[in-house]
């Protein structure tokens, strides 16, 4: 796969969502759901942002980023999307 791993769908079906309501909520279409779910396509920060309000998550969550409590970039990026 292209994009990074990622738990879309997985929090999408949390939820009791489909492609398409999440897809209406966001304001883009269902194939862009479905793209960054099949990680063909990688969010933007303000995507996944908007998509971890609407899910009630991390956008740490939402990209599939490990957080191991390690100083890390991932880390380090984790925080500045959090505090924008």
């Amino acid at each position: 796969m292209i994009g990074l791993p990622n738990s879309l769908k997985e929090l999408r079906k949390v939820k009791g969502l489909t492609q398409a309501e999440l897809a209406n909520v966001e304001g883009v279409s269902r194939k862009t759901i479905n793209t960054i779910e099949n990680k063909v396509f990688v969010p933007s920060t303000i995507l996944a942002r908007t998509l971890a309000k609407v899910l009630d998550v991390s956008i740490h969550d939402i990209l599939g980023w490990k957080n191991d409590g390690e100083k890390d970039a991932y880390n380090d990026c984790y925080f500045c999307l959090n505090h924008l």
